[in-house]
């Protein structure tokens, strides 16, 4: 890593999908906590500006990476300029649920950037066992991926899919002494729900959202917010014939 790069922790987080509002916050945490950290995404410009208006030139490297373009993950992977100790998938697409019914290029978005990009750049940085210093991995996945719902049930199941694989993957990953956690979050006030008709007592803030992705608990699951725990243990438990007259 270049030797400008402050690192007082003498950790690296990699933040795949970092232009999001949460990976954004996220990324003032991890700095304030002394890591260095590499912001990938491909919105190189809009990374830049974030940086240079919060002062992380010393401290944030940024990379390009596209979730979706499986091929070049090797190669993405290969030429960081450190291998990281905490890695966070922030990456996220969302697509109107009818419009995904009937635009197969929108569902499909979804699949993959939620999915096939994690499994894929994921299924690679675990796979360098010489990283001896990779001792975490966090995911953002969605309450929306409990239970199938009618609104939002192609979006719900990609993140259904994210979940899955990570819980596996924190069993894989178990020997090695690698804590595995996804974020199960509500509704998040960012640039991908902008425009949703969703209830403002529920919205919570990507900076809510961010000191559970830094401070992570040793669970797998953790759920942001008093109001999303009891709605998460709700969903879960609900009779399959009250779940279909949910919105």
């Amino acid at each position: 890593m270049p030797s400008s790069i402050k690192n007082k922790t003498g950790r690296t987080v990699l933040v795949l999908g970092a232009n999001s509002d949460v990976a954004k916050e996220a990324i003032k945490l991890y700095v304030q906590d002394g890591y260095a950290v590499i912001a990938a995404s491909r919105s190189i410009n809009e990374l830049n500006n974030f940086v240079q208006q919060n002062g992380f030139n010393n401290s944030v490297i940024i990379q390009y990476f596209d979730a979706v373009d499986y091929h070049s993950h090797k190669k993405f992977y290969d030429g960081l300029p450190q291998k990281p100790s905490i890695v966070l998938y922030a990456a996220g697409f969302l697509k109107d649920n009818e419009a995904a019914m009937h635009e197969w290029e929108g569902a499909h978005q979804m699949m993959q950037v939620h999915y096939c990009g994690a499994v894929s750049i994921l299924n690679i940085i675990v796979a360098d066992e010489e990283n001896k210093q990779l001792e975490k991995i966090v995911g953002l996945s969605s309450l929306s991926g409990v239970r199938g719902r009618k609104s939002n049930f192609i979006y719900g199941s990609t993140k259904a899919a994210f979940t899955q694989y990570f819980a596996g993957l924190r069993q894989y990953l178990f020997a090695r002494k690698i804590s595995v956690h996804v974020i199960v979050a509500g509704y998040i006030r960012s640039k991908m729900t902008a425009g949703l008709n969703l209830p403002e007592s529920l919205m919570l803030e990507p900076s809510f959202i961010a000191k559970s992705v830094v401070d992570t608990p040793r669970r797998f699951i953790i759920v942001p917010g008093i109001k999303w725990k009891i709605i998460y243990q709700v969903l879960r438990i609900m009779p399959e014939r009250l779940v279909a007259k949910l919105p």
